[in-house]
Order: structure tokens, then sequence, then C-alpha cells
């Protein structure tokens, strides 16, 4: 039996700088998709050659309670905090930030200089974290392209990459507080992808490029599926005479409440106006962008 798509959205624009983004989590029909609370899609931009490069990225600005993950496409990554990390990831790599009780980051985005193409292109979830590990200090971990897990799927279908989680003998250094996946899935021409599902776990899909029928049912590059609640798999079909790219996530469902506000996911009202409170005291600290540690 498959599962059936509950929703599907194309996302509202929030744009920062000239960069085109669309927020496809939340939304007015999901608060979160398992612990995922946040994703913008930025999307595909040819940087010309003269173009001037970001110098200060998304601006520094706080988080608390959450993990941030960006996964780069295309382009180069800068990441600053004020815990003093700083890295540099390119093209299909990643970059994941623990907030934890509280950070100023900031990230640019642009061309990649080993690729002539001049095109940025990422996504950014924000993975909601338990509340233990709210209280704990920040953390940062940069995984670059060959460090992410990836095989071929039999008989020629495409292939997978695990972004987050695990899938099959593959798993991803980010680390996991709950049950969690992230995957990003290329499919050849008429080939299917075919996931059993776990009770209590929640599923959604975006279409990263090309058309695809998702349980059947089809829907067009650049749209948000999550599917309902019931048991059953998840089948992703490219009916296509071209190979198409989806990202497939989700996980267990968070089970305590889930209040944000601004850059801060928190448990209650009273954990985000203390973290409002200890932002503007500072004592999440300020970036030295002169006195970067680089990890690698």
């Amino acid at each position: 039996m498959k599962k059936n798509v509950s929703f599907s959205t194309r996302g509202q624009r929030a744009d920062i700088g000239d960069l085109l983004i669309y927020r496809m989590l939340p939304n007015r029909y999901a608060q979160a998709v398992g612990p995922f609370v946040f994703l913008d899609h930025i999307t595909p931009k040819v940087h010309a050659p003269t173009e001037s490069r970001m110098q200060t990225g998304t601006g520094a600005h706080p988080h608390r309670g959450i993990a941030t993950l960006t996964y780069l496409l295309h382009g180069k990554g800068e990441h600053f905090d004020s815990a003093g990390h700083h890295a540099k990831v390119t093209s299909g790599g990643i970059q994941w930030m623990k907030a934890g009780n509280g950070v100023i980051h900031d990230e640019t985005l642009n061309p990649n200089p080993a690729e002539t193409t001049g095109l940025t292109h990422a996504m950014q979830f924000w993975i909601n974290l338990p509340s233990q590990h709210k209280a704990e200090a920040p953390a940062y971990l940069a995984v670059q392209a060959a460090e992410v897990p990836q095989k071929m799927l039999e008989n020629g279908k495409g292939w997978i990459k695990v972004i987050a989680g695990s899938y099959e003998e593959l798993a991803s250094p980010i680390p996991s507080y709950s049950e969690q996946f992230l995957y990003h899935l290329h499919l050849e021409p008429g080939q299917t992808f075919k996931q059993e599902t776990s009770a209590g776990v929640e599923y959604a899909a975006f279409l990263l490029a090309g058309n695809a029928q998702l349980n059947g049912t089809e829907h067009t590059a650049n749209e948000f599926v999550e599917f309902d609640r019931s048991e059953g798999s998840v089948e992703i079909t490219n009916p296509q005479e071209t190979a198409i790219d989806v990202i497939l996530f989700g996980g267990e469902r968070y089970a305590e409440p889930i209040v944000a506000e601004g850059p801060f996911v928190m448990n209650s009202k009273a954990e985000i106006a203390l973290a409002y409170r200890d932002f503007f005291n500072g004592k999440y600290g300020q970036i030295e962008y002169n006195k970067p540690v680089l990890v690698k």
C-alpha cells in the first residue's frame, strides 16, 4: 500500500539580497516534518564573472534551540560563528551547526571558483533539538562533497546521497539527536525508487529538478510534497526522458511542544523570551571575522 500525499506547496518568497529564496517549511499546512522545522530553497542563480561577491552573507544573526544544515548543491559557502568556528565548503558539501544554548553565525554563498558555471544553489534546513540538547554548547561540522556517503542504486536506477541519517550501509557524519533522514536522490529516466516507511515517522519530498510521480501523483519541479501519517510505502518515479533530482527527508515526530519565533525554536514562550534576553545581553558572544579558526 502506498502512502497518500497530504498536501503540496511551492513555498513563499523569502529573498536575501539578490538571492531568490522560497520558504517551503513551515507553511500553513505543517509546522514540521519529523525534526525538520524549516526549509529554504535558495534557487539556482548564475553570477556574472564581474558581479560583486557576498561579503557578509546572511548578516550576523542569532540562533538557539536548533541545528542548521546547509546543503550546497553548487557554489562556495563560508561559515563564521561566535563560537570561533570558520570553514569553507564547496559544491556537494554540507555545513552543520548546532546552535544549542545560543550562537551568532553568518554564511556567505558565492560561485565555486573550481567551476566555470558561476552557479549558486543551496538548501537550508533547521533541525529542532530535543529539549535536553537545547541547553548544550554550540558545535559545528563541515562535510566536504567527497565525505558525503553515496552509492549507486541497483540496476542503473541512479544514485543516492545520505546528507543526514542513514540508508542501508551508508551513514552520514551529521549528528542525529532523534531519528532523522535526508537523502538526495538522482533518478534516471523511467526509473522508480521505493522506500518502505516506519510507523511514527514523517516523510516529505522536494523536487529539485524535473517533474516526478510521487505515489502515482504528478508533481512538478520546485514543489514541496508531504505524505500523510498512514502506513505504506513512498514511490518516486521519473516519467521524463532526462534524469531528475529529489530531496527525500523526515524523521520521527517531534514529541515536545514547538514554539518558534524569529531565529529561535524552543519548547515554551518563556524560553523564547529568555533566548531574546540572553541575546540582547550579549551572552551569545560576537563573531571575530579577522581571527577565525578554520575547521577542516
